[in-house]
């Protein structure tokens, strides 16, 4: 063998001895070794939570009453467990013990959301600042930055403020941009300093769908075949509220990068639901009933957001119903956003339903002319999770984010939910509750595919886990936990870490 040969055989032996060492290592990572270090540098990891889910305290520090506060009392028969969160975790008070435990586990960031009638407590600026609202979120970001967490701030988690509904029918009038302007400016002015990280609205679609469609969630308001709701139109109000949610949403972008943005340096965006769908078959009409529910759900506002205008089959199949953007709202709403927030539970499948010529109860569920359900063959599509209609399916995450790099220019996405429930075993001790391997294994499983989408190009800068803490679960009220902290709901609600806390502990610090 002459001697070039000998040395191109060696390196050829070498490049392949290293390809295995690295085909190993990158095995081991996957299956094995899953930590921080998996993911590129300055990836945040953080926990994710709602004012009236977390805080409790509704009749304390001048705050006014929201929708949800409204509801729960109003239609107790609507939540679960006949709830509400008029104390929920008691985190007003507790901020400080709850941000020890974040840093402790090693997290950087916390989401959480203000409270609209803390700020304002009838929804506008006639009724003037609550000044104890404002100082309390000031206290709450001091603390967070002092303990080396960064804020993500949602501006309305669900919750607007009950005084609008009364004046005008809350999100149902155009009057709420200029409300919802003017609240936004108040936490930009008093808060953009610090915070460097806003969302103006959570999952616009379950807040319309829920609250307007089937009444299931606060307003309350559907149709009288849909629901048991004393008024509502389940046909045109989840459109009508949704579309002055985006209007509202680009009003606040359009303000925050106009005064505030190029001196507070901070980004501003929306969260979405990204649940995910797969046809029920490979048939044609099965493929397009995917992607219609994707569109009803997702492209509801990701077409506006980036193309100002709402997807094509929208328009045909809901017609009229649906509000149209005027030329100058196109161009507010399209590119109202310096990053995206997903929030992925779950995957579905989905089988086409016939159009009906003459459908005399339409609504949001049915202008999709879809059936949506987890199990094929009597097989389920991923574990089973404490709400009935979500499965541990970590692919759906990757297939919707892989989806929106194509769909839609890859824009920066930072998971803003991702978690598991669990059905509150009130049998159960506190030592048997703690022991929440299940949600380890789905918080493995999503964050691995979440590094494999980062390699494939998916701008993604970070995750928050739903959520830190057990907390109210709105129609679900205290039946489900989704904590990787538990709550013991019958002993002052003290905390006790779950199998997940440590092994996000584990995770980070590795």
């Amino acid at each position: 063998m002459a001697l070039g040969d000998s040395l191109i055989s060696i390196l050829a032996f070498i490049l392949a001895i290293n390809s295995v060492l690295t085909g190993s290592r990158a095995n081991a990572e996957r299956n094995n070794s899953l930590s921080r270090r998996s993911f590129p540098a300055g990836f945040v990891f953080g926990t994710a939570s709602a004012a009236y889910q977390f805080e409790g305290a509704v009749n304390e520090g001048g705050r006014g009453p929201s929708i949800w506060d409204n509801f729960t009392h109003r239609h107790p028969e609507k939540i679960a467990d006949g709830s509400n969160g008029d104390i929920a975790e008691d985190q007003y008070h507790r901020y400080k013990e709850d941000i020890k435990r974040m840093k402790e586990i090693g997290l950087d960031a916390y989401r959480l959301s203000i409270s609209w009638t803390r700020i304002l407590p009838n929804g506008s600026l006639s009724g003037g600042i609550n000044q104890a609202g404002v100082n309390h979120y000031n206290n709450l970001i001091n603390e967070l930055l002092s303990s080396g967490l960064q804020p993500l701030v949602t501006l309305n988690h669900f919750d607007p403020p009950q005084g609008l509904e009364d004046e005008y029918g809350g999100y149902l009038s155009r009057r709420i941009v200029e409300d919802f302007l003017e609240y936004s400016e108040i936490c930009f002015r008093e808060f953009g300093d610090r915070v460097k990280h806003w969302v103006t609205l959570n999952e616009p679609s379950m807040f319309c769908t829920y609250g307007y469609g089937t009444g299931r969630g606060a307003p309350g308001r559907c149709s009288r075949w849909e629901g048991n709701c004393s008024a509502g139109d389940s046909s045109r109000e989840p459109y009508i509220a949704c579309h002055n949610q985006l209007l509202a949403h680009a009003a606040a972008v359009k303000l925050y990068r106009s005064k505030y943005q190029g001196y507070q340096k901070g980004k501003i965006g929306i969260s979405l639901s990204c649940n995910w769908f797969l046809p029920f078959s490979d048939s044609k009409p099965d493929r397009d009933a995917a992607q219609r529910a994707v569109d009803f759900m997702y492209g509801w506002f990701m077409d506006p957001l980036t193309e100002g205008e709402y997807p094509v089959i929208m328009r045909e199949l809901v017609g009229d119903r649906l509000p149209k953007f005027t030329e100058e709202q196109s161009e507010i709403v399209k590119g109202s956003f310096d990053f995206i927030g997903l929030n992925y539970y779950s995957t579905n499948y989905v089988s086409n339903l016939p159009v009906l010529s003459n459908n005399v109860h339409a609504s949001y569920n049915s202008d999709l002319h879809v059936n949506v359900t987890g199990i094929r063959n009597g097989i389920p599509i991923g574990g089973r999770t404490g709400v009935s209609s979500y499965y541990n399916y970590p692919q759906g995450l990757r297939d919707a984010l892989l989806y929106t790099k194509t769909r839609y220019n890859n824009p920066t996405i930072y998971i803003t939910e991702n978690g598991m429930a669990e059905p509150n075993n009130k049998t159960a001790t506190v030592e048997e509750s703690v022991k929440d391997r299940g949600r380890v294994q789905f918080f493995k499983g999503h964050l691995l595919h979440l590094q494999q989408s980062i390699r494939e190009g998916v701008d993604v800068k970070g995750y928050f886990a739903w959520s830190l803490l057990d907390d109210f679960e709105w129609a679900g009220g205290y039946t489900v936990r989704f904590g990787i902290y538990y709550i013991d709901y019958e002993d002052g609600l003290r905390r006790y870490p779950k199998s997940s806390a440590f092994w996000f502990q584990s995770f980070l610090k590795t």
